[in-house]
């Protein structure tokens, strides 16, 4: 997955097409592994899971 950069130079994540949700797509279980422990370190969040898309080839955190 691709960050890009909006007209203010801002990194915006890659979003994944199913859903409404518009999820943040991961590259790797490491990666989203690595965001859901800055989230909980950070900014207080509650325990994430990672999970496999069923319909690509990317990662999702799940607060369930």
């Amino acid at each position: 997955m691709r960050k890009k950069l909006n007209n203010n130079k801002v990194i915006m994540p890659e979003k994944c097409w199913v859903g409404d949700s518009q999820k943040i797509c991961y590259r790797t279980r490491e990666e989203a592994e690595v965001a859901a422990m800055v989230a909980a370190h950070d900014y207080h969040a509650p325990a994430l899971s990672v999970y496999r898309c069923e319909y690509g080839d990317h990662y999702h955190l799940s607060s369930r």
